[in-house]
Formats: structure tokens, sequence, C-alpha cells
């Protein structure tokens, strides 16, 4: 079974899908990350953003694996890197790139394949999971969202560079030509704007519940 779930950057959908998957026992997989974890890995080898082809092929090298819920980038534990202020300018351009969306896209496949999953991002319910007997979309206003990421403390952005930051990633995320941002006709919406993330789980994992019980589940 996957749940998937969407919503732009800051919606809270990273913490609501990592709580469902332990109140289920089920895999997590943050497709997200692995954009952020290939845009680190650009970034330290001196590749150039603009670059497709170099982008792409830095993309492929690289070993990407889950330990115990942390993500290793070629062996070393990058989970504390993935929100920095130099990944989070840059990691909307770098999953625009339809050829590598094609890379994390299998990864997430296989990762989830195999077993009971949770998992979240931009596309899932519309493009990766289109067939997901559950599909949530989470929003939240920009003002809202920047000052959850400010709050985080793990970027050295002012809350303004913040916003700044996630209305124009909003706006990338929402224009690609392949993998856009939006909501899935049969996806639940929940705005999260003046909701505790308590608040948004139980709503959240109340469906949910309802859902397999309809199912014989």
């Amino acid at each position: 079974m996957v749940i998937a779930i969407d919503g732009p950057a800051g919606s809270g959908k990273s913490t609501i899908a990592r709580k469902v998957a332990e109140a289920l026992g089920f895999t997590y997989v943050n497709s997200g990350n692995l954009y952020r974890a290939l845009t680190l890995r650009a970034l330290r080898s001196g590749v150039a953003i603009e670059d497709p082809a170099a982008l792409l092929a830095c993309a492929a090298a690289a070993r990407i694996e889950y330990r115990i819920g942390r993500l290793f980038l070629d062996g070393v534990d990058v989970e504390d890197s993935l929100h920095s202020a130099e990944v989070d300018a840059l990691v909307a351009q770098v999953s625009a790139l339809p050829p590598l969306r094609d890379i994390v896209n299998a990864l997430v496949r296989r990762i989830a394949g195999s077993t009971d999953a949770v998992v979240e991002g931009r596309d899932m319910t519309t493009v990766v999971f289109p067939e997901a007997r559950l599909k949530f979309f989470l929003d939240a206003s920009p003002e809202a969202r920047a000052r959850r990421r400010f709050d985080q403390g793990v970027s050295g952005a002012s809350l303004e560079e913040i916003q700044k930051n996630i209305e124009m990633r909003d706006e990338i995320d929402r224009s690609k030509s392949v993998g856009s941002l939006k909501i899935a006709p049969d996806a639940e919406y929940l705005d999260s704007s003046h909701l505790t993330i308590q608040e948004v789980y139980d709503k959240v994992y109340a469906k949910i519940l309802l859902i397999r019980e309809d199912h014989g589940r």
C-alpha cells in the first residue's frame, strides 16, 4: 500500500508523512530530500547547475541510501545538510530537469515497490504514484511556511530571505514542464496555515483509518 502526499515547500508534509509512517509501521520516503542530496552533491563537486549534462552525470554517479531513517550520500550521512540556504536556493532548478526527475522517480518507485510506504514530494500523487489508494495535498500560505522554516533554525537566512526563496520555488515548481506542483483531482486537500502539526496529523490519520476500514485493511 502506498500513501502519497504532495505539497509546496514548508507545508508540513515531511513531518506528517514521517509521523504517519511511524504510526503505521510503513517505510517513509522523502523525495524532496533525494533532490536535495543531488543538489548538495553538485554544489560540493563544483558542478554548474546551468549545465544539464554535467548535472545529470553528477546525479547518475550518486550513491543514495537510507540507514535507520537517515539519508546517506556516497556513504556519508548528509541528513543535517539538506536544508542549508545554498541547497534551498538551487534545489527547485535541479528538480526541474526532466531526466534527473526520472532518476529520482525510479529510485522512489524502487524503494516503495517492495513494501508499504508513505511517500511525499511535489508530484507523488500525480506522476509517480497516480494509482495510490490514499492521496493528500497539504498546503499553507508562503508566510506560514517561511515562519516554520525560520523557526526550525536549519537555515542561516533571514525570515524575509526564506519567504522569498519559498515564493521563487513555488513559481518554479508550478511551472515545470514535467512533474509540476498541482493538486490531483482525487487528493484530499488540507490547508495547514492555521493548524498545529498535531491537528494536521489527526485529520490525515483519521482519513487513512477510514479508507483502510472501507477496503478491509
